[in-house]
C-alpha cells in the first residue's frame, strides 16, 4: 500500500501557485474558440479564416514546445514559468490595441504571443508538479493539477459567452467586451507572476528521470526490446506517440473550432446559448477524466484510449449527419472521449525514456501544432455544410487507434 505523502508542506505554497496555471491557460485556450463566431460577427471574416485564430494558437505551440524545453533545464523551473506567465501578460495586453484597429491579423499576432506563454507553461507546468514531492505519488499531482485544467477549460466558455456576445445573448458586434475581457486576464497573470517571482523554490529533480523499469508491473509487459540510452530518434513509441498527439490535438481543435458555429447553424441557438453548452461539453472533458483514471484499473491504459478513440469515429458519424439533437448531444459527448487521449499518449510516449523525458516532453508538446492544421480545412468543409466538417476528424482518430493497438509499447529501433 502506498503510504507515501501527496506533496510535503514545504511546497504546499509553490504547488498551489503551480496548479493555478493549468487553470488560467485552459480558459485562454478554451476562449479562443469564442472568439473564432466572434471575429467572424464582427470582422465578416469566412469560416476558414477565422480557422486561422487556431493557426495561431498552436503554431505558437509548435515554435516555443523545444525552446522552452531547452530554457527550462537551463534555468530551472521557476524561471521557466515566469517567461511564460510573462509572454502570457503581453499577449492579453496586445488585444487592447488590436481592438482598437479592429485588425484580426493584430489579433492572431496578440494570441500567437499568448500562446507562447500557454505552451511554455504547458512544458513546464507537468514535470514541476511532479517534482513537487515523492515520485511514488507524482502521478496523483499531476492528475489533480489537469482537473483544474478541466475547471478551467469550463469557465472559458462561459467567461467567453457572457461578456463576449452579452448577458442578453446578442453579439454588439463591437470589440470593446474582448478588450476588455483580456486586459483584465492580463493584469491578474502580471500580479501572479509578481507574486511568483519572490515565491522561494528549492532546487528540483523530475523523478520520473531515473525510472527506468525492465518491466512494467501494471501490464506485465516485458520491455526488453527497449533501450533508454538511444536518441529519440530512434525510440519507436515515443516516435509514434508525437505523431498521434498531433491528429489528436487537430481533432480537437477541429472538434472545439466550429462547436458555436453547430450550435448556432443546426440547432438556431443564440451565440450565449451555444458558448454555455460549448462549456456542457467541457464538463464532460472533466468527467472523462475522473471515468478514464477509474477504468484504468481495470483495463490497460493503450487498450482504453483505443475503446475511447472508436466511440469518438461512431460519435463523428452521428455529428455528421444532422439528426437534430442526437447529432448536437454526440457533439457534447466528443470531449467525454476525448479526455484521456493527451494524457494517455503523453505518458505513453515517455515510458523508457530514461534522462530524456524533458527533452520529449518539449517535442509532446510541439505536436499540438495539430491544432493549427485541422481547423482552416474544417472551416472550408463547414463554408457548405458545418455538420460534414465532423467526418475530417475520423482520419485522426485512426492515426490514434494505430498507436494504440500496435505502436504504443516502447521499442529501439535498430
Amino acid at each position: 500500500m502506498n503510504s507515501a505523502k501527496f506533496t510535503e508542506k514545504k511546497y504546499l505554497i509553490v504547488f498551489s501557485f503551480v496548479i493555478s496555471l493549468f487553470f488560467f491557460w485552459a480558459i485562454a485556450l478554451t476562449m479562443g474558440d469564442v472568439l473564432n463566431k466572434h471575429f467572424q460577427n464582427v470582422l465578416s471574416i469566412s469560416k476558414s479564416k477565422s480557422g486561422l485564430v487556431q493557426l495561431s494558437i498552436f503554431g505558437a505551440y509548435a515554435l516555443m514546445g523545444v525552446p522552452a524545453g531547452i530554457f527550462m533545464k537551463k534555468f530551472g523551473y521557476k524561471l521557466g514559468v515566469i517567461l511564460g506567465l510573462v509572454l502570457f501578460a503581453g499577449g492579453c495586453f496586445l488585444f487592447i490595441p488590436a481592438a482598437d484597429q479592429q485588425s484580426f491579423n493584430f489579433f492572431r499576432i496578440a494570441l500567437f504571443i499568448l500562446a507562447m506563454g500557454m505552451a511554455t507553461l504547458e512544458t513546464v507546468a507537468h514535470p514541476f508538479v511532479a517534482a513537487l514531492g515523492d515520485e511514488r505519488t507524482s502521478d496523483q499531482r499531476v492528475n489533480f493539477a489537469q482537473s483544474f485544467n478541466g475547471l478551467g477549460a469550463i469557465i472559458g466558455p462561459l467567461l467567453g459567452g457572457f461578456f463576449i456576445f452579452g448577458s442578453r445573448g446578442q453579439d454588439d458586434h463591437s470589440l470593446d467586451s474582448v478588450k476588455s475581457l483580456y486586459a483584465w486576464i492580463g493584469t491578474v497573470i502580471l500580479v501572479i507572476t509578481v507574486i511568483f517571482f519572490f515565491i522561494k523554490v528549492p532546487h528540483l529533480k523530475d523523478p520520473h528521470a531515473e525510472e527506468l523499469e525492465l518491466l512494467d508491473h501494471a501490464t506485465g509487459e516485458d520491455y526488453h526490446d527497449s533501450n533508454p540510452n538511444a536518441p529519440l530518434w530512434k525510440q519507436r513509441h515515443f516516435i509514434f506517440a508525437v505523431i498521434a498527439q498531433f491528429f489528436n490535438i487537430a481533432a480537437q481543435g477541429g472538434t472545439w473550432a466550429f462547436f458555436i458555429n453547430y450550435g448556432v447553424e443546426k440547432m438556431h441557438l443564440q451565440e450565449t446559448q451555444a458558448s454555455y453548452y460549448f462549456s456542457l461539453s467541457m464538463a464532460m472533458m472533466m468527467i472523462g477524466r475522473f471515468i478514464g483514471t477509474f477504468l484504468m484499473k481495470y483495463i490497460a491504459p493503450n487498450k482504453l484510449l483505443a475503446i475511447f478513440t472508436m466511440c469518438n469515429i461512431v460519435l463523428c458519424i452521428i455529428v455528421s449527419q444532422s439528426f437534430g439533437w442526437v447529432s448536437f448531444i454526440s457533439l457534447i459527448m466528443l470531449n467525454l472521449f476525448l479526455s484521456i487521449m493527451y494524457p494517455t499518449i503523453f505518458s505513453l510516449g515517455l515510458k523508457r525514456l530514461g534522462n530524456k523525458v524533458q527533452q520529449a516532453s518539449s517535442f509532446l508538446v510541439m505536436a499540438m501544432f495539430g491544432g493549427a492544421v485541422f481547423p482552416p480545412i474544417m472551416g472550408k468543409i463547414a463554408e457548405t455544410d458545418v455538420a460534414h466538417a465532423y467526418l475530417l476528424p475520423i482520419i485522426c482518430y485512426a492515426v490514434i487507434i494505430l498507436f494504440a493497438l500496435k505502436f504504443y509499447k516502447p521499442k529501439t529501433l535498430k
